[in-house]
């Protein structure tokens, strides 16, 4: 169909309809890319020249609506296709107003696909202006928060966002590290470069190392081919190394040469290669115990604890709270079609109240969950049970001492026909600091 292997972005989060949509551009004789998600989806396109962007619309956290309109603004000479199992009218009308310039429903054919490709390729935008545009603020703009821990934090990340320094993130799970260090890199000089997510506790032991620094042909069992690492996908950008803390000593001892020496050995190899990537790394355990017991390396951990960010739990920082609320309102409201959602001042006083142990994770599901289940208010009763404590008494309901003891001595004075002496028994205080009370 084409005799230049053109670059298409494919975004589905589902595994099974991306591979087979890569095999029938493979068939068509493009070139593809892959994601699973919107954020990932924008490394890309942040990353690599892309001549077409093809996206599913239902997806979790963003959706596909979110990643064209993203695209048509940052990226107006790539054409956009949108795929869809979820077809009617409105979504239909959406994706185009949006920027998308054609639209299949699922299940679709050879054929359709073939034709539409075709047609989208055909119709690219002749923009002059056939650049990638960066906007700083669209990542940024995800901190939501208004109290002075969150102040404090945008004012570091503003710091650090254009320099190669180390950053440590450290804080409990689910206080938003990855977020963060997103954060720091498309906010900065770096922004139009590669970021790479790794989470070093989700890689098996065995793989962790081949996977980070990758590997020439004959290494081990199985290295039929030469496959360079994450490191290498890196380059120029940023590498971001989530739960630092489960690494093994192997690759702790490689990541130091990486920071003492700025090169890399691929396994089986005993050459080096230099590399130009900034480290940003991130934990919720407590690193200084692991040196101390001998399952971390204290010359690493000062290497990587250039700058540290300590991330505050969402118990700490109540005012972020509401904030928060909204912004996942209007986040999940707009996602499921469920715009006009709102919540009740009582509701949000009981969110605001909850300790939140999974942070600003669990409170991000909670909301997402209560606009799937209500209708147009979420009110107390929607909220689950576990949120549902009894809620404290209003502070105007409360009385003070003087009040409540007044109140007592002239209700014990009436209830003796106000025999003074009497009362003073009952109060168990002479007559002399009886008068004294009264004259107040």
């Amino acid at each position: 169909m084409s005799l230049k292997k053109e670059n298409i972005l494919i975004v589905d989060d589902n595994y099974d309809m991306l591979e087979l949509l890569q095999r029938n551009l493979k068939d068509l004789n493009f070139h593809s890319y892959k994601a699973t998600s919107v954020i990932e989806a924008i490394d890309i396109l942040k990353s690599s020249t892309i001549d077409l962007l093809i996206t599913d619309l239902q997806m979790p956290e963003i959706n596909g609506i979110e990643l064209i309109k993203y695209a048509d603004e940052h990226f107006p000479n790539i054409p956009k296709l949108v795929i869809t199992g979820f077809p009617s009218v409105d979504t239909a009308i959406n994706a185009v107003k949006s920027g998308a310039l054609d639209y299949l429903t699922k299940p679709f054919t050879f054929e359709e696909l073939k034709k539409s490709i075709h047609n989208c390729l055909k119709n690219k935008k002749k923009n002059p202006l056939n650049k990638k545009v960066e906007d700083s603020d669209d990542f940024i703009t995800n901190l939501v928060g208004i109290s002075k821990e969150h102040t404090q934090l945008i004012d570091i990340i503003k710091r650090v966002k254009n320099n190669k320094a180390t950053v440590l993130i450290q804080g409990e799970s689910g206080t938003g590290k990855e977020l963060i260090a997103r954060s720091i890199h498309y906010n900065g000089n770096f922004a139009s470069k590669p970021f790479i997510s790794v989470n070093c506790g989700g890689i098996p032991e065995n793989l962790i190392e081949s996977e980070l620094f990758g590997y020439v042909k004959g290494a081990f069992t199985g290295a039929n081919e030469t496959k360079a690492g994450l490191f290498h996908a890196a380059e120029n950008g940023t590498i971001f190394l989530d739960e630092i803390g489960t690494a093994t000593h192997s690759v702790q001892t490689r990541l130091l040469r990486v920071l003492q020496e700025k090169e890399i050995y691929m396994i089986g190899s005993q050459k080096p290669q230099k590399i130009n990537v900034r480290i940003i790394s991130a934990t919720n355990s407590n690193l200084q115990n692991s040196i101390e017991n001998g399952t971390f390396r204290e010359d690493l951990y000062y290497r990587l604890n250039v700058v540290n960010i300590e991330t505050t739990p969402l118990r700490d920082r109540k005012t972020d709270i509401p904030v928060l609320i909204t912004t996942f309102l209007k986040k999940y409201g707009k996602e499921y079609g469920k715009p006009d959602v709102t919540i009740t001042q009582k509701a949000i006083d009981i969110l605001t109240r909850h300790n939140w142990p999974g942070n600003i994770r669990e409170l991000e599901n909670i909301i997402q969950r209560l606009i799937i289940l209500s209708d147009k208010i979420i009110d107390t009763n929607s909220l689950p049970k576990s949120l549902k404590y009894k809620e404290p008494i209003e502070h105007e309901k409360l009385k003070s001492l003087h009040e409540i003891e007044k109140s007592y001595i002239l209700k014990v004075l009436a209830a003796v026909n106000n025999n003074k002496t009497k009362a003073a028994e009952i109060l168990q205080i002479d007559r002399k600091t009886l008068r004294q009370k009264l004259l107040k």
